[in-house]
């Protein structure tokens, strides 16, 4: 499936806006402009995916142009597993990502099973199609320093140097974090 770009202008090419929604910020999260490697699906931080597969992603997009409005399409690490008749309030999307039972959440079982094609790894933002950058992930970011500092420094970084190589598209999101915890970031 060649990804040309997310649609933009006010045609709709679902049955209503919020399909068309869903469909245009999976479709943004794809796009050349914006997203790492969108040929391997792709967003940002080398495996954060937005669809599991080339054949996941449109039977997703198939599905939103289907979907009515009362109907809600469940969406299951990327691939769309179900659609139900909800009520025209309802979500139109329900998604879950990279859920493993506790027994058997280790990378070694999570690689396996992506492997096998049974899940993806969606990131904070790729797999729930809502990647716009560094304001989507500071909060993930923010509150990963904010447990290390709980876990280990009294609950602040106040007096803490944190040193990063920044590494990946979300870097940007690390200096803003480590202040908004009391730190100071050198990137």
């Amino acid at each position: 499936m060649e990804l040309k770009g997310a649609p933009r202008g006010t045609k709709l090419s679902c049955k209503s806006w919020q399909q068309e929604a869903a469909l245009r910020m999976l479709l943004n999260n794809l796009d050349p402009e914006v997203a790492e490697d969108p040929q391997r699906l792709v967003v940002y931080g080398g495996t954060g995916k937005a669809a599991r597969n080339h054949q996941a992603l449109a039977a997703i997009i198939k599905s939103l142009q289907e979907l009515e409005n009362d109907e809600t399409l469940l969406i299951q690490s990327g691939k769309p597993v179900g659609v139900f008749r909800t009520h025209n309030l309802a979500p139109r999307v329900l998604l879950s990502n990279s859920m493993l039972v506790p027994a058997w959440a280790t990378w070694e079982n999570f690689w396996d099973l992506e492997a096998k094609g049974l899940t993806m790894y969606g990131q904070m933002t790729a797999g729930s199609w809502i990647y716009i950058g560094t304001q989507g992930i500071l909060q993930g970011t923010y509150e990963t320093f904010a447990e290390a500092s709980r876990q280990h420094f009294g609950g602040t970084l106040a007096g803490r140097l944190v040193v990063s190589a920044g590494l990946g598209g979300m870097s940007g999101a690390q200096p803003l974090a480590v202040t908004m915890n009391e730190g100071v970031a050198i990137v």
